[in-house]
């Protein structure tokens, strides 16, 4: 069975600048089986019902501005599954979770820019799936659930976000008691996971320490992407923190491995 990931998509720059966190992602598909698809819920894909991406041949979405002209001519050029995405949906359904398979959406840079570093080949299928910042954290992690079945067989989920994502944090990141806030709030996470404290997490906003700081309200999307990939692993209910560095600072490059 395939275990599940949070990966962080930090800034779209890690498709093509050389870092810690760069390497460490080409690392990280040789760490286990192949996949016979990947399920990406990505951050920046939001709708308030459940949306699947069911293209044969997924275009690419540069969904970002005002970065160097060779980040909008990175191609990642893996096919899509229409097959999987009606049996992903299939499978909400049969759980009452409202589901529509979308047969136009491309890869947004949640998706293709951790996985050119991950499966730099793109030969595996890829599945997009939307997130909900707006749900409740327990009908994120149910959708995870339903699905949870098809890491038996051999399917892949990851959700892309950031768990520390607030751009105001960037011009204090020299600021030690800022740095300290947000290094608090990564520390309460990892707890919370570790011990797969799941009614803690969810009320992370209540209860984790510096959670407006770290997960502002505007920034929710890029958080809850880990509800999902814990949904997935619900059987197995185990964590293992594959990766952490900082970007700018005070938002984290942090890779989980559930299962």
């Amino acid at each position: 069975m395939l275990p599940a990931w949070f990966v962080a998509h930090g800034s779209p720059m890690v498709a093509i600048e050389e870092s810690e966190y760069a390497a460490f992602l080409e690392t990280l598909g040789r760490s286990i089986p192949r996949p016979r698809a990947i399920v990406v819920f990505s951050a920046h894909w939001e709708s308030a019902v459940q949306q699947v991406s069911g293209v044969v041949d997924p275009t690419m979405i540069y969904d970002f501005g005002g970065f160097p002209e060779p980040l909008y001519r990175v191609q990642y050029k893996a096919k899509g599954d229409p097959a999987l995405a009606e049996e992903i949906a299939n499978r909400l359904r049969e759980r009452d979770i409202p589901v529509n398979v979308d047969t136009a959406r491309g890869l947004d840079h949640g998706v293709w820019t951790i996985l050119h570093r991950i499966y730099p080949q793109a030969d595996i299928p890829v599945i997009a799936m939307s997130v909900n910042p707006n749900a409740t954290p327990e009908s994120q992690y149910a959708i995870g659930q339903a699905l949870a079945s098809l890491r038996q067989e051999d399917v892949l989920f990851i959700g892309s976000g950031v768990t520390v994502h607030n751009f105001q944090l960037i011009p204090h990141r020299n600021n030690p008691e800022v740095r300290a806030m947000t290094t608090a709030f990564e520390a309460w996470v990892e707890e919370k996971l570790g011990a797969w404290d799941v009614n803690g997490l969810f009320a992370y906003e209540k209860e984790a320490p510096n959670a407006e700081l770290a997960v502002p309200a505007n920034g929710k999307e890029h958080f809850v992407p880990l509800f999902y990939a814990m949904g997935t692993a619900d059987d197995a209910r185990s964590v293992e923190t594959l990766h952490r560095s900082w970007l700018f600072g005070v938002m984290t490059n942090t890779v989980y491995q559930f299962g």
